[in-house]
């Protein structure tokens, strides 16, 4: 029994070795993975998700204003078309055909007895202006009238006032922008007469108001503004005449200086503001008319044309700031180009002696604009 008892005892003290030793290693684990009541766990902080990136203000562009640099191109070239045909109208050859120069209309004489005399006109205006890096290019059509009185001051010394009042419609529409405006122009015109020669002078004082409209996506941006214009032109012409026909070789010289007031667009998204500009123009006018007129069961048709050189000298148009809270950038405006040509035809005809009925086409050529104007006018003196 002695001999069999000792494998069980073997085996019991291995038992004990076996759990003691595992004891002492969870001890020691315990110890080491437990912190001491001195030393503070280390914790390691969670990474900050990434802040949001800030959404940049918003900017205007050049383009938001392409409309109101149109409306102030318009009323500086309605001002250089209104002086351009009271200019026509003081040194038109068929007057000196008949021995006469009227101050306003262009009416004939045949005394050189002092008379009034007075006439409407009604006249249309299609221009298309080809665009640039900043400007999407533009289209306007104009509708207007004229009504005037002019006199025989002395003999070869004639002057006249006449109104022009005009309606134009603008469309940008590369740009989603259009503008209306409505012009007021007052005219003078004078001339004096010396021999074939023939000094005239026009001046022109004008006035407006423009109201934008733009497209901003959701919802339309609007603005109203004023405008001004002054200008003035002188011509100097020589008559030489064959039989019934003529030659009238001109030479002119033209200023005309426009204003536009400043403007806060309402409603849409992301109106803006713009300053008011400032544009002078001057140029040198050098042609010449032919014309030919016959006489028929006492009626007097006269058929004339004519063609000018034309050679913009000084063109400044002013920088416009063009604001969007904040944030401003400034656009440069623009003129024609340098050169050019004026174009143009009519027809007139005498019914009697107090009584003329005509028809004018006036055309200009640029290297970006096109402007073609045809008018229908009637005459009455007394």
């Amino acid at each position: 029994m002695g001999t069999a008892s000792r494998p069980s005892q073997a085996n019991g003290a291995g038992f004990g070795r076996a759990f003691g030793r595992a004891l002492v290693a969870g001890f020691v684990v315990a110890v080491f993975a437990v912190p001491s009541s001195g030393q503070a766990a280390i914790v390691r902080p969670r990474p900050a998700p990434p802040s949001p990136t800030p959404t940049p203000p918003p900017v205007p562009y050049p383009t938001d204003i392409n409309s109101n640099i149109s409306a102030g191109t318009t009323v500086i070239d309605l001002g250089s078309n209104f002086l351009r045909r009271l200019g026509n109208q003081a040194t038109w050859g068929f007057n000196k055909a008949l021995g006469a120069n009227p101050g306003g209309g262009g009416a004939s004489e045949n005394t050189e007895d002092p008379r009034f005399r007075s006439w409407g006109e009604a006249y249309g205006l299609s221009v298309k202006n080809a665009g640039n890096d900043d400007f999407f290019g533009d289209k306007r059509t104009t509708y207007g009238g004229v009504i005037g009185l002019g006199a025989r001051l002395a003999p070869g010394v004639n002057a006249g006032l006449s109104v022009d009042q005009s309606h134009t419609v603008i469309d940008v529409p590369l740009a989603l922008q259009s503008a209306t405006l409505n012009l007021t122009q007052i005219g003078f015109n004078a001339s004096i007469d010396k021999g074939p020669w023939t000094w005239a002078i026009a001046l022109v004082h004008g006035f407006g108001d423009i109201h934008s409209s733009r497209d901003t996506g959701l919802g339309t941006a609007t603005a109203g503004y004023g405008a001004r214009l002054d200008g003035v032109l002188t011509e100097l012409s020589y008559y030489w005449s064959i039989d019934q026909s003529r030659i009238v070789p001109k030479a002119a010289f033209e200023y005309v200086r426009v204003s536009t007031g400043s403007l806060q667009e309402a409603g849409g998204v992301d109106p803006v503001m713009a300053s008011g500009g400032v544009a002078e123009r001057s140029r040198a006018l050098i042609g010449a008319e032919i014309g030919h007129y016959w006489i028929f069961d006492k009626k007097i048709l006269d058929l004339s044309a004519y063609g000018k050189f034309v050679d913009n000298l000084s063109q400044n148009f002013s920088p416009i700031t063009v604001s969007l809270g904040a944030e401003s950038i400034t656009v440069q405006g623009f003129g024609e180009s340098r050169y050019g040509a004026d174009a143009g035809a009519s027809a007139s005809l005498s019914l009697t002696n107090t009584v003329r009925v005509y028809i004018n086409y006036d055309g200009k050529y640029r290297a970006a604009l096109q402007s073609h104007q045809g008018l229908l006018g009637v005459e009455l003196k007394w």
